[in-house]
């Protein structure tokens, strides 16, 4: 049995909320769950997070597939769409001109799960004691890390940390990355936006999610006070997905 639980936080600086999460079923009854980090615009990055969840999760729920092969081919097609929605509305509005947004998403059947992601919103997995992060930034300062040009603890606190290489809604053309994971009882994925990785390190974040008294909820609502505690220096949205299976977690 796939439960599910998230939480969204406007942070304690930022004066909206642009981050949007939301969870749907198709018709085999798969789960898909999607958290976006709107930018761009006084409302620019509202209106597209709240688009590429809202678009993505109704085309889901129209469709019967059950494997990541075939979520993966309709993921191609459907980021791509999205892109030229986003696009489009932005030519159309002038007060949303540049808006664009973060996706990372996670489609789930019984034991593999597909992740799919473009942008700085990251998803974890976190399965018989083990934490690990499953997708890489799309941003400069990660960029500059590979190269070796700054450390990763240089990253965090960089100028030009909030320069994404890639989103919905900037670019004509995308390149989303995806990963297919063994889904298998008691594992757990974690999707989130920056604002909770800005704030907490990943022992943080572990040993809160590693809290088995703690029901799915409480563990979203705790990740989202503790980064708040922490700074709260931007948005915080967090998604759990756990395949319950028959074990205590």
């Amino acid at each position: 049995m796939i439960k599910t639980a998230f939480a969204s936080s406007i942070g304690r600086i930022r004066k909206s909320n642009q981050d949007f999460v939301q969870v749907f079923k198709n018709k085999s009854g798969a789960t898909m769950a999607i958290v976006c980090d709107g930018m761009g615009g006084h409302q620019g990055g509202d209106v597209a997070s709240t688009m590429a969840v809202s678009h993505l999760g109704h085309s889901f729920s129209e469709t019967d597939f059950s494997d990541c092969a075939n979520a993966h081919k309709w993921l191609d097609v459907q980021l791509s769409s999205e892109n030229e929605t986003i696009l489009r509305t932005a030519d159309r509005f002038p007060d949303l001109n540049g808006m664009g947004t973060t996706i990372v998403l996670a489609v789930v059947f019984d034991h593999q799960a597909l992740i799919a992601h473009l942008g700085d919103s990251r998803a974890y997995g976190y399965a018989e004691g083990k934490f690990v992060q499953l997708v890489e930034d799309h941003s400069l300062v990660n960029e500059l890390v590979k190269m070796g040009q700054i450390t990763k603890q240089q990253a965090l606190t960089h100028p030009q940390k909030n320069i994404i290489t890639q989103s919905l809604g900037v670019s004509s053309t995308i390149d989303p990355e995806f990963r297919e994971i063994p889904f298998n009882d008691d594992d757990l994925i974690l999707l989130c936006t920056d604002g909770l990785t800005s704030s907490l390190t990943d022992p943080q974040i572990q040993q809160i999610l590693a809290t088995k008294d703690l029901s799915l909820k409480d563990r979203c609502h705790k990740l989202i006070n503790e980064a708040n505690r922490l700074g709260g220096g931007d948005n915080i949205t967090v998604c759990l997905v756990l395949n319950e299976g028959g074990g205590s977690r």
